[in-house]
């Protein structure tokens, strides 16, 4: 793997919300679709996983909505691969809309054969190495608490 996967595929119009925007499921529906690309190129796709009973499960993701997608945008995700262990794989994610970065998912997955985390085959730990790019600088970010506000006296609560 040379460079990031790319992925592509168009908005659907039902993934279109009551603000004429990209729904939020679908962020992460595409996203999906896009580390099924990255599981493809290290060789955990569909013939590996029927003959092994094993695939890349997801124990964590975040995702940043950075921008709007509107009604027949191309959407267009790179992924690389940004850390792995022997069973854990690190895919960031950024979804581009006319050269533009709307939006970013870090996945984390773990490597399960049959009901329970194993250890990637020898040969797709190789892919996976090689595969392996540094971290851009928001990877590994997370939700901060905001800090308290002054409540004025009368307003009824915090103003956002």
């Amino acid at each position: 793997m040379s460079g990031p996967v790319v992925w592509r595929e168009p908005v659907q119009d039902a993934w279109i919300d009551y603000n004429g925007h990209l729904s939020e499921p679908f962020y992460v529906l595409v996203f999906g679709h896009a580390t099924d690309a990255v599981m493809d190129e290290v060789g955990l796709g569909p013939e590996y996983r029927e003959a092994n009973d094993a695939s890349l499960y997801t124990v964590e993701a975040h995702v940043r909505y950075l921008d709007e997608v509107s009604a027949g945008s191309e959407l267009e995700v790179r992924s690389s691969v940004i850390g792995a262990t022997h069973k854990l794989l690190w895919i960031w994610h950024e979804l581009w809309v006319d050269g533009r970065l709307r939006a970013t998912e870090e996945v984390l997955g773990v490597h399960v054969a049959g009901r329970s985390s194993a250890p990637f085959p020898e040969d797709v730990a190789d892919r996976v190495r090689a595969a392996c790019v540094d971290a851009p600088e928001e990877a590994g970010g997370r939700i901060r608490p905001l800090p308290p506000a002054p409540v004025e006296e009368g307003s009824g609560g915090l103003e956002l």
